[in-house]
């Protein structure tokens, strides 16, 4: 069975290491390019990770931490665009893929929650 979040968040994950290798060119970006590397990648990490929790309020606390790095990634993102060391184009072509996948998570978080 297809894992759609799991297969969103490592595609994700090529593009911020994509992301990541053009920004690191620049030294003036790196420091802000790592951070978006750490948080980026670790998505679809922990996202795989959740996929063998040890229960539902296991993998529920998983996502939630899966959760808090897209939001942070969502960040770092908005900053990079803002400091214009991301165009407009850039900006637009990944932003909708870490809100698309925010969406998502926080459904997951949601129904996964326990009372």
């Amino acid at each position: 069975m297809e894992n759609i979040i799991e297969n969103k968040t490592f595609d994700f994950a090529i593009r911020i290491v994509r992301l990541y290798k053009y920004l690191s060119k620049d030294k003036d970006t790196i420091v802000l390019a790592k951070q978006l590397l750490r948080c980026g990648t670790s998505i679809g990490a922990n996202v795989s990770e959740a996929q063998k929790a040890q229960s539902r309020a296991d993998f529920h606390s998983k996502m939630t931490i899966v959760l808090k790095e897209a939001n942070e990634t969502h960040y770092w993102l908005r900053l990079l665009h803002s400091t214009d060391f991301l165009s407009s184009k850039e900006f637009e072509s990944i932003e909708p893929d870490v809100k698309d996948i925010i969406a998502i998570l926080t459904s997951i978080c949601r129904k996964t929650a326990i009372n």
